[in-house]
């Protein structure tokens, strides 16, 4: 029986990490890799979204996840994407984080051509054949990536015994369920619906906001574990309010929330990497009044 627990918590997803070149700085990602740590987070997901992943070369990618690796490896779980438009570089990534002892890889479909569900299973089991001892995770990521995961094409990716579950980015909670029916692991991914999530049979959860307030996804957690669903909601209502505010910024989500990591005391990761959009002057104003729910929710519900 394979163990899954390693998989159960709150996984903030990586932050690209810059220095004031925009060039990956190897000092910011061990920081931040620590920094999480430190907060009691189960594990990282490294190189998808939240990372840039699509605006960073395979050397810059490796080098991130050599450096998380070297941080907090064996000390908490990490899954690393490494999905790239193309299949030799994808299988580039996976070799190389199998190397370094990751828990598990992760990817999305191919990009921009849509292709059939044949050939993106062929594409997720060459990712997987380069990484034969570990395990494989799906990343449902529809609005994004243009193409929906589905039952029929997870069934068959679940023939490949290294895939073990999903990564579900889709809005609707219902797929939730779908996936874990056909029993796939299943990652919770919208951060505004982590507690309705869990609730539809999410083992845990991965998002692009909980590193910047890691304590009030763990609490959302520990309140669907004590059946404290009153309390869960709460906290889950809080931190959407929080990210609505996030996103009356002109500048882009990340470097959003990379700001408001810096000011809360966290370390600093830089900006974000062209053609993403920088902080607007006038985004201060939304940094400095998010920072401050978080610090008025944790200190109310933690």
């Amino acid at each position: 029986m394979r163990d899954i627990s390693k998989y159960q918590g709150i996984f903030p997803a990586f932050y690209a990490c810059y220095d004031g070149e925009g060039q990956v700085s190897p000092d910011a990602v061990r920081a931040l890799a620590r920094h999480l740590l430190d907060k009691g987070v189960k594990g990282l997901y490294v190189g998808g979204s939240s990372g840039e992943c699509i605006y960073q070369s395979v050397a810059e990618r490796k080098l991130t996840l050599e450096q998380v690796m070297a941080e907090v490896g064996g000390k908490m779980t990490v899954i690393a994407h490494v999905a790239c438009n193309n299949t030799a570089d994808s299988r580039e990534l996976a070799a190389h984080a199998e190397s370094l002892g990751v828990d598990a890889i992760a990817a999305i479909p191919p990009i921009y051509f849509h292709l059939p569900p044949a050939a993106i299973a062929q594409y997720w089991n060459d990712i997987s054949d380069a990484a034969p001892n570990t395990d494989f995770i799906i990343y449902n990521i529809p609005q994004l990536a243009g193409v929906a995961l589905s039952v029929p094409l997870l069934q068959e990716m679940l023939k490949n015994p290294r895939v073990v579950g999903v990564k579900n980015s889709s809005m609707p909670v219902q797929d939730i369920q779908l996936w874990r029916d056909e029993g796939a692991i299943v990652f919770n991914g919208p951060d505004e619906q982590l507690l309705s999530g869990l609730a539809a049979g999410a083992i845990g959860g991965i998002g692009g906001t909980y590193a910047a307030m890691p304590e009030l996804y763990l609490e959302i957690f520990r309140c669907y574990q004590a059946g404290d669903l009153s309390k869960g909601l709460e906290v889950q209502n809080e931190c959407c309010r929080i990210i609505y505010k996030m996103c009356t910024a002109k500048g882009n989500l990340y470097a959003v929330i990379k700001e408001i990591l810096r000011r809360l005391g966290g370390p600093d990761v830089g900006s974000v990497r062209a053609p993403l959009a920088p902080l607007a002057d006038t985004d201060s104003v939304v940094v400095d009044e998010c920072a401050g729910m978080i610090r008025a929710a944790v200190t109310k519900y933690c």
